[in-house]
């Protein structure tokens, strides 16, 4: 998974507002808010993308982009316009805090016009999954940390790290809270891993809880190239992210 599975997360909120006092309660609390791996990022105006390093595409990889189409100029073409109209969508909509159902449905359907154009037919095996991911954008609620006082809610960066060889997955919260949560993935298709939370961290690191059987859920990655993922949740949330550093692992 190099995706927000479930969400759907993956890339995310670790028992925002769960105190040291009840262990039991803040585990609950955790899962509510990544138990979505597709996790979190972001960015400005036309959200640019930060310049990423070469593709490190494998053989499977350029051969699936050139019977899509992906080889050729005019395809490129159509998968960049395709991407800079999604981005151009969410880039005011504070990850998907601000989002109307109007906004959210014209968000959809322009990462499903990206996705018609993935140019990596088997996520799982290319490398380009791997690594930091930042969310952009999700309809997660409890990523987004809807149901928290303004104060609590993911103020920084929110990043999802995938090691797909590994099978490991960490989603991480930065400010105000500093949450984290880590998770086994096991494959399920080409695209699409099961996500078996383990382990919270609250407060940074400062409180570890186990993670109950029933903290799961599925990822499917739509989109992927070497700079941008769209994956999709069990529970029906889309994640929109962002590779920051394809070397950082879980």
């Amino acid at each position: 998974m190099r995706a927000a599975a479930s969400s759907s997360a993956a890339a995310g909120t670790a028992a925002a507002a769960a105190g040291p006092s009840s262990s039991a309660s803040a585990a609950r609390a955790a899962a509510a808010a990544p138990a979505d791996l597709g996790l979190r990022r972001r960015r400005h105006p036309r959200l640019a993308l930060h310049p990423a390093p070469p593709p490190r595409a494998t053989l499977l990889d350029q051969l699936s982009a050139l019977v899509s189409g992906g080889g050729g100029g005019a395809a490129a073409q159509r998968r960049e316009a395709a991407k800079q109209e999604l981005l151009g969508l969410i880039a005011p909509l504070k990850r998907g805090l601000a989002a109307t159902d109007a906004d959210a449905a014209e968000v959809d359907s322009a990462a499903r016009a990206l996705e018609r154009l993935n140019p990596t037919r088997a996520p799982l095996a290319s490398p380009l999954i791997n690594g930091k991911w930042e969310l952009l954008y999700t309809t997660s609620a409890s990523i987004l940390g809807k149901g928290k006082p303004a104060f609590l809610r993911p103020l920084g960066p929110i990043y999802q790290t995938l090691d797909a060889p590994g099978l490991r997955a960490r989603n991480r919260e930065s400010a105000p809270l500093f949450n984290t949560v880590s998770a086994d993935l096991a494959p399920m298709s080409s695209s699409k891993v099961a996500v078996q939370f383990d382990t919270f961290g609250l407060f940074g690191g400062l409180i570890s809880i186990k993670a109950p059987p029933s903290a799961k859920g599925e990822l499917d990655m739509t989109y992927v190239d070497d700079e941008l993922r769209v994956s999709r949740g069990d529970k029906g949330n889309l994640f929109v992210l962002r590779m920051v550093d394809p070397d950082a692992k879980p």
